[in-house]
C-alpha cells in the first residue's frame, strides 16, 4: 500500500470533502496594474507570465495567478517574491486548509480554461472561479501529492536543461566540424553538386506520412511530423529517400529534413537532390549537415524577400558554397554528428515525452478522489 493510500485510509476512508474554490480561499480578485514599462525593479505578471516591470510592488507573498482574458484564459501559474499583477489576471490566495502548491497542480489539472466564455476575447471572471467544486483532502494528503508531483516537475526541468545543453553542444560541433575555411579542401556551389527536384508524383499516392508541407516541417532543424493536410488531386513535387527538404517560407525558422522515404511536397519546400555525377564523392548525410548549420540559414535568410512571410531566394541558395572533403573525412564527420542528432531529436525528446505521460497518469490518479456521500 502506498503512502497516499495509507493516508486516505487513515484520514478520509469514507471519501473526500468537495468545496467551492471560493470557500477555501481568502479571496479571488483581479489585478490592478495597467502600466507596462520595460525597466523597473519588480516584475509585473500578466496572462503569459512576466509582461513588464514596475518601480513599486504590491504583493510580497506567493499567490496563484490565473489568466482571465484572451487566448491564455485559464492559464495557471505562481507569483513569487515582490511583484505586481496586471488587470487581466486573477489573484488567488488560499486559506490554511488549502496548500498553495496543491492548488496549483489541482487547478492546472482541472482545466479551468473550460470556464472561459466569449468568442474573440474569451473571459473568465472571479465569480466563475469561486463556484467551481474541487476535492479538498486533508493537508497531509495534499502535501504528499505535492511532493510526488514536484519530483516529476523537477525531473522534467532537468531533462529539458540537458536537452538544451546537448543542442548547443551539437550546434558547436556541427559548426566546428564543417568549418573548412583554413583547410585545403575543394569547394563547390550547391548548384554544382545538386539540383531541385523536377520529378512529379500524383497526389493520389501521398498521405499524412509522406506528404510534406512547410506546416509539418518542424522549426530549428527538428525534422518533420505527420501532416494535418494532404492534397487529394493534382501533381506534386516528388522527393526521394536521401533528398534534403528545406522550408522556403520564413527561412529564419530553420526547417530542414533529410527524407527517409519517397513522397510529395509543394512549391513552398525546396527539394534538393545530389547530381548523379557526385553520388560517389558526396555523402547525402554530409550535405544535410552542411545545410542544417546556422551558417547556411543565416545565408538563406540574408537573401530572403518579403515582409510578414519572407521567402528564400532559390537562386541564391544554389550559389551557397559547400566544402567537399575526402569521403573518409565526410564519413568521420557524419559518424560524430549522427550520434548528436540521435540524442537531441530522438532519445532525449522521447525520454521527456515518456516522463510527461507518466506524470500525467500519476497526476490524474493522485488528483481524482471519491466524494463523501454528503458534504459537511
Amino acid at each position: 500500500m502506498s503512502r497516499i493510500e495509507e493516508l486516505i485510509e487513515e484520514l478520509c476512508p469514507e471519501g473526500v470533502v468537495f468545496k467551492k474554490l471560493g470557500d477555501v480561499c481568502e479571496n479571488i480578485i483581479s489585478g490592478k496594474n495597467k502600466q507596462r514599462i520595460e525597466t523597473g525593479e519588480f516584475p509585473v505578471y500578466g496572462s503569459t507570465g512576466i509582461i513588464g516591470h514596475t518601480d513599486e510592488y504590491v504583493f510580497d507573498e506567493e499567490c496563484l495567478l490565473i489568466a482571465r482574458v484572451g487566448a491564455n484564459a485559464g492559464f495557471v501559474y505562481r507569483g513569487k517574491g515582490k511583484y505586481d499583477v496586471s488587470d487581466n489576471t486573477l489573484i488567488v490566495r488560499p486559506k490554511a486548509i488549502y496548500n498553495l502548491s496543491f492548488g496549483y497542480y489541482q487547478l492546472y489539472f482541472f482545466g479551468i480554461n473550460k470556464l472561459a466564455k466569449g468568442g474573440g476575447q474569451p473571459l473568465i471572471t472571479a465569480g466563475d472561479i469561486k463556484k467551481i467544486q474541487i476535492p479538498i483532502p486533508p493537508l497531509p494528503i495534499q502535501q504528499e501529492i505535492v511532493t510526488i508531483l514536484d519530483t516529476f516537475t523537477e525531473l522534467d526541468a532537468e531533462l529539458q536543461a540537458e536537452l538544451e545543453a546537448r543542442r548547443k553542444q551539437y550546434e558547436h560541433y556541427r559548426n566546428d566540424l564543417l568549418n573548412f575555411e583554413r583547410k585545403e579542401v575543394e569547394w563547390k556551389t550547391l548548384g554544382e553538386v545538386a539540383h531541385y527536384s523536377k520529378s512529379r508524383i500524383s497526389a493520389s499516392v501521398v498521405d499524412e506520412r509522406n506528404y510534406v508541407g512547410v506546416e509539418n516541417l518542424l522549426q530549428n532543424k527538428q525534422g518533420k511530423t505527420l501532416s494535418n493536410y494532404v492534397p487529394i488531386k493534382g501533381n506534386l513535387i516528388e522527393f526521394k529517400t536521401n533528398d534534403i527538404l528545406i522550408g522556403n517560407i520564413r527561412p529564419y525558422l530553420k526547417k530542414i529534413w533529410m527524407a527517409t522515404n519517397n513522397g510529395g511536397t509543394n512549391g513552398d519546400v525546396l527539394v534538393i537532390r545530389i547530381n548523379s555525377i557526385f553520388n560517389s564523392s558526396l555523402i547525402p548525410k554530409f550535405l544535410y549537415f552542411a545545410l542544417s548549420s546556422d551558417i547556411f540559414f543565416d545565408y538563406d535568410n540574408q537573401y530572403a524577400k518579403g515582409g510578414k512571410m519572407p521567402r528564400g531566394d532559390k537562386n541564391a541558395v544554389l550559389r551557397y558554397k559547400i566544402p567537399i572533403p575526402p569521403l573518409a573525412e565526410q564519413e568521420r564527420i557524419v559518424g560524430i554528428l549522427d550520434k548528436f542528432e540521435a540524442l537531441v531529436t530522438g532519445e532525449l525528446p522521447a525520454e521527456i515525452e515518456g516522463r510527461r505521460k507518466q506524470y500525467e497518469y500519476y497526476r490524474e490518479k493522485l488528483l481524482t478522489f471519491e466524494p463523501l456521500t454528503t458534504n459537511p
